[in-house]
């Protein structure tokens, strides 16, 4: 006989039986799970790699050391400025006292004329009339003048313009000097959010970060000695040529003066580069300071431009000026003496010492050192100026 029972449903079981306790246990289970995956907080942002840390650091202290040059630029003007309102206010109050000097003595010639019998002069409206030329005429006393008092109005007519244009150009130049006052401030406020930001960046790195993040510096310097060497070579090879070419030219009388020439002029140079050299070199392990120049402590234009006035040459204040100093050569060409510039906005400078180094005051943080010309990679150097 056929059995009529119903087959039981398969699926999961919990030993053997599902009751309605345990499928209750896992919806419930269920349940608390999606609402904590729902209310989960938001993963926060991966953390930077050291390399992407290391060229922000770059990017804060090469801005900021653009904004070091624009505050110097800018200080040098407010200085320039302030001593040209100083000797406007000292030559207005000179002749002020002048005009008063005048104005008395014009007092006295109406006073004059008063007791000699002439028309009586109102010597208060003389004394303050804004045209004693006019007042002469309308009161008839200038035919009545001697020379020497017509001399004296003369004087004070002139005298008395003068004094006015004065006063109008310290006006503007006062205005003038609170301008450049406010954009010494924008650039100092600006040098100091790029430092703050790029110490933060360097603050948050842990004890081994900071020594994997110095280890991907070394191997940079490497690389920067390695160019600085080839580039050494290079010149090297290319001063050999020159004199052996300098030497042929010495067989012939013809070119043997202009040799002469060239090298007086090279000599020159040579002693006024190895001073300049001479004093950036005393001056390595000092701190940079942006707007420093010396003696304790240097920005990057502020030590190239102490180094070559200790040669006798004197360098405009900012590297954009700098750059503009001198003559252009190619890098294949530098000389001991001879400034590097670096990056577009010609920020950044340095002293050349040969073989593909140079002095230099490199940014904040860091101390006046000797360094390969590649420190920041070949795009950066922008030209070679050669002051003297």
């Amino acid at each position: 006989m056929a059995s009529h029972r119903t087959p039981r449903p398969t699926g999961t079981r919990v030993a053997g039986i599902r009751t309605p306790a345990a499928l209750a246990t896992a919806a419930l289970t269920s349940v608390a799970l999606l609402s904590q995956t729902a209310n989960a907080a938001p993963s926060a942002e991966p953390r930077p790699s050291l390399e992407e840390v290391e060229k922000k650091v770059n990017d804060l202290y090469h801005q900021a050391e653009s904004a070091t040059e624009k505050y110097n630029a800018a200080k040098e003007k407010t200085s320039k400025q302030r001593k040209k309102v100083d000797r406007l206010l000292d030559d207005v109050a000179k002749r002020t006292e002048k005009l008063n000097t005048s104005r008395e003595e014009l007092g006295s010639f109406a006073a004059a004329q008063y007791r000699t019998g002439a028309s009586a002069p109102d010597t208060a409206t003389l004394l303050l009339a804004d045209d004693p030329q006019d007042y002469f005429d309308q009161t008839q006393l200038m035919s009545r003048l001697t020379t020497r008092q017509k001399a004296a109005v003369d004087d004070y007519i002139t005298e008395q313009a003068a004094t006015t244009k004065k006063r109008a150009e310290a006006s503007k130049s006062l205005q003038t000097l609170t301008t450049s006052q406010s954009a010494l401030k924008t650039s100092k406020a600006d040098v100091q959010k790029k430092l703050s930001a790029a110490r933060e960046l360097l603050s948050d790195l842990t004890a081994q970060e900071k020594a994997r993040l110095a280890a991907i510096e070394k191997k940079k310097q490497e690389e920067a000695d390695r160019k600085a060497a080839e580039l050494a070579q290079q010149q090297a090879a290319a001063a050999k040529a020159a004199a052996e070419k300098a030497a042929q030219q010495e067989s012939s009388s013809s070119t043997s003066t202009g040799s002469s020439s060239s090298t007086t002029t090279d000599s020159s140079y040579a002693t006024k580069a190895a001073k300049a050299i001479a004093f950036a070199r005393a001056q390595i392990g000092k701190p940079y300071v942006w707007g420093a120049t010396g003696p304790g402590s240097y920005d990057c234009s502020g030590l190239t431009q102490a180094a070559w006035k200790a040669a006798g040459v004197t360098l405009p204040r900012v590297t954009t000026d700098q750059v503009n100093a001198g003559t252009t050569v190619s890098l294949s060409d530098a000389q001991p003496g001879d400034l590097v510039f670096f990056y577009d906005d010609v920020s950044h400078v340095g002293l050349y010492i040969g073989n593909g180094m140079m002095i230099h005051a490199p940014k904040p943080g860091a101390y006046v050192r000797e360094e390969s010309i590649y420190y920041g990679g070949t795009s950066i150097i922008h030209s070679v100026v050669r002051p003297a």
